[in-house]
């Protein structure tokens, strides 16, 4: 029989303990901020209802162990995620928002971090941290119910904010344009390093593979489609090899006449910057499916909502059915 599972991307909005002093223009959670924040992400989770969740800005592990303690659908779930290493210099702890998996799926062994680029990515001279992830990648091999295994990553691009130098004014319109320069040249580079990580995981095996992420772009920027790939163009029968695909581009369910999925306001305008891509194994199109996507669904409504502990990104939530297995022939 076919079965059905879920898949979500949720990025939680600073997930940290109270009195942690993130950002210079954001103050501290207090106590009751940081409780109501825990509550409202907890039921978010326990709303999503999927079996496996990529999550991002995560500041603090043990904030997120609060988090499922207080869910009703999670609280024996697999956490998969890594507190952010001491600053090489001080050894003090480093307050940097991080990415994390939690799953009801079993894993076939521990999740990897990917925190430097691999060979051929590098940023250019006058950027921090040239060779390395500002939010490392996780990578976890969950086993399906049909006992395949799926190569997850949860992701999270640089963001539009402007990144100044140390002295720059914001008020210099020309200082402004090369600040949001330098974000683009990160977040095209950790594209770039994305796009050779999931290249040369196919050289190493075939498996399906689902990526849950913030790419803080739209599906159809450079960036995105940097990580989406370009298959095997010429090659006959391989032309989806490699590729990845949008969720919500592909599935059974897309009323294409009504599309309310957003997951960012910002300034007025309704974007998506949230995704989930599925590997050929789960589009339809390619001879080597073993699933489909069902229907995706957007969390959204708490974005036009007043809650200072909500998020300020929806959730995507995608619901996949794998195809049974081939059947074995028996032996006469």
């Amino acid at each position: 029989m076919p079965q059905d599972i879920r898949f979500a991307t949720f990025n939680v909005c600073n997930l940290s303990q109270p009195g942690a002093k993130l950002y210079d223009n954001l103050a501290p959670l207090t106590p009751d901020e940081y409780a109501a924040k825990v509550v409202w992400t907890a039921q978010q989770l326990d709303q999503l209802n999927a079996d496996v969740i990529g999550l991002q800005e995560i500041f603090s592990m043990a904030a997120l162990r609060d988090v499922l303690a207080h869910s009703s659908r999670y609280r024996d779930a697999t956490l998969c995620g890594f507190d952010p290493a001491p600053d090489p210099v001080t050894g003090e702890p480093r307050l940097t928002p991080q990415v994390a998996l939690i799953s009801r799926l079993p894993l076939a062994g521990p999740a990897t971090a990917y925190m430097v680029f691999p060979d051929g990515a590098t940023l250019p001279d006058g950027h921090t941290d040239l060779d390395r992830f500002a939010r490392a990648p996780l990578h976890a091999q969950v086993v399906l119910p049909d006992e395949r295994i799926v190569d997850v990553l949860v992701i999270h691009l640089k963001s539009k904010r402007p990144d100044y130098r140390h002295g720059d004014s914001n008020d210099n319109p020309l200082l402004y344009a090369q600040a949001n320069l330098r974000s683009l040249i990160r977040r095209g580079t950790e594209a770039v390093a994305l796009r050779a990580l999931l290249s040369a995981m196919d050289r190493d095996g075939r498996r399906p593979r689902i990526i849950l992420g913030d790419f803080n772009d739209t599906i159809e920027a450079v960036t995105t489609t940097i990580v989406m790939g370009s298959g095997c163009a010429g090659v006959a029968g391989e032309e989806l090899s490699g590729r990845l695909f949008d969720s919500n581009q592909i599935q059974l369910g897309r009323d294409r006449l009504r599309h309310v999925g957003y997951t960012h306001i910002h300034e007025g305008h309704y974007t998506t910057i949230d995704h989930v891509l599925v590997s050929e194994e789960f589009n339809p199109a390619s001879p080597n499916a073993v699933g489909e996507v069902l229907d995706v669904t957007y969390l959204n409504d708490h974005l036009l909502q007043d809650k200072p502990e909500a998020s300020d990104h929806g959730q995507v939530l995608v619901r996949l059915r794998l195809y049974p297995p081939p059947s074995t022939p028996s032996i006469q």
